[in-house]
């Protein structure tokens, strides 16, 4: 009598699998592989709940791959690589909603202090943006993607196609620009000293 899995694996080189056939080896999958796939998922989320909402959701997304792509292995690493990608998804938005607080709370500190502060706090901001826009290409993009998306270096080089090396002087060279223009210098004399 044949493994169960080995059953899986031979009948998937032979083509489609029917709906049922589909739904018993995600069943198995599922028996066989949730808790390991939660308790991973805690592990990186430190939180029970987000970590079954996450499980489900790449288990929906498992049940929703064409037909033909049926072996038991390729189910199982693509439902490990899901997960793991929605986690890191929900891990970022969590990120940016605290951020977004932080920002909310922080307008709150400004509240009643005054038109004089407001229009200091807008030209500070407009300065920052102007700065942020005159940037090259490249330099823009790497501190857009790094200090707003919140990407880390290693996924900003695989978008640009750089190494992590370069993501890290675009970024420093972003920085600088903005600091010394935020300090005063005209666009011509801060780049001449970011590039020198």
């Amino acid at each position: 009598m044949k493994h169960p899995e080995s059953h899986f694996q031979s009948e998937s080189s032979s083509g489609a699998l029917d709906p049922t056939e589909r739904a018993a080896r995600i069943a198995h999958i599922f028996h066989r592989h949730n808790r390991i796939l939660v308790g991973l998922l805690v592990g990186r989320l430190r939180n029970e709940q987000d970590a079954m909402e996450v499980a489900q959701e790449a288990y929906v997304k498992v049940l929703q791959l064409e037909p033909k792509e049926g072996a038991i292995s390729y189910l199982r690493s693509y439902l490990f690589r899901t997960a793991e990608n929605l986690a890191v998804d929900r891990l970022r938005q969590k990120r940016s909603r605290v951020r977004l607080d932080q920002l909310e709370s922080a307008d709150d500190l400004f509240v009643g202090a005054g038109v004089e502060k407001d229009a200091i706090a807008e030209q500070e901001v407009a300065l920052i943006r102007r700065a942020v826009s005159e940037l090259p290409g490249r330099c823009r993009e790497a501190f857009r993607l790094r200090k707003l998306e919140d990407r880390s270096v290693e996924e900003v080089a695989t978008i640009m196609g750089v190494s992590d090396r370069m993501v890290r002087k675009f970024i420093g060279r972003a920085l600088a620009y903005v600091r010394l223009r935020r300090e005063g210098y005209s666009a011509t004399e801060a780049r001449k000293r970011v590039q020198s």
